[in-house]
């Protein structure tokens, strides 16, 4: 199963934890609907080709 986070261009690599985090700045309330599946889909999601994703992870 694909996670959509994975082609989001606010998916970021944090050093400090050494772990893929959201960069997108979810408040709290969004943050608890989107992890317990009452929101259909990410509203902050943005699709980017790969290259920019990888870009902008780096």
């Amino acid at each position: 199963m694909n996670d959509p986070c994975d082609s989001c261009m606010y998916y970021e690599y944090d050093e400090e934890y050494d772990c893929y985090v959201c960069g997108a700045g979810l408040e709290e309330d969004d943050m608890y609907r989107f992890l317990a599946g009452r929101a259909a889909e990410c509203t902050f999601y943005r699709a980017g080709d790969e290259y920019q994703i990888v870009k902008h992870q780096m």
